[in-house]
């Protein structure tokens, strides 16, 4: 049997969990990207062999993203967006967070939660990376060999990306032609 609860955050709610974060960033500045995502790291694996609620559960595979987005060098994550992220990842380099892990049940509730926000943050980027290693094991998979192995980057995708527009185009306009639907009127399109 399953029960769904639905937990609503206040106005004052996302302003307590926004200090939180904020205090997390000042702990950000102070320590170095490697420091943070082992803290976050640890989360990971303190967690892995726990039985977790799914709630809890589904959001730690958001945070493993969060990692590896930091960790991939052929990604590139500018660092403007990279800050962002490592500020994300602080929170969970922070001892006195908001309900102390040890805490039977509850103790990840607040870092699911935090996990949940910062996700919705950083949703454009998560899709990005995702989109970029989608495409790095793809590319790999058609070459026959390990996406690991694979030195490719955020320039090579890039211009796979660019190329893939413009064969779009191209098919859609001659799509149009053919069919009657429309016909070059200014210049002769070849």
């Amino acid at each position: 049997m399953s029960l769904d609860i639905s937990i609503t955050l206040t106005d004052s709610d996302l302003k307590l969990f926004a200090e939180n974060m904020q205090g997390a960033r000042k702990t950000a500045d102070k320590l170095d990207a490697v420091s943070i995502v082992a803290a976050a790291r640890r989360l990971l694996e303190d967690t892995r062999d726990k039985e977790l609620p799914d709630f809890v559960a589904s959001r730690l595979k958001h945070l493993s993203t969060m990692i590896a987005m930091i960790e991939d060098a052929g990604f590139g994550l500018p660092e403007t967006d990279r800050g962002n992220v490592l500020a994300a990842l602080a929170y969970f380099s922070r001892p006195d967070d908001m309900v102390p892990d040890s805490v039977p049940v509850l103790g990840l509730l607040d870092d699911a939660i935090m996990i949940e926000l910062c996700a919705r943050e950083l949703q454009h980027e998560i899709e990005a990376y995702n989109d970029f290693r989608k495409w790095r094991d793809d590319e790999a998979t058609r070459r026959g060999e390990n996406a690991a192995d694979l030195m490719l980057n955020r320039v090579a995708w890039a211009e796979v990306r660019r190329s893939e527009s413009i064969e779009r185009m191209h098919h859609k306009r001659e799509e149009s032609y053919v069919s009657g639907d429309w016909a070059p009127v200014l210049f002769k399109i070849s």
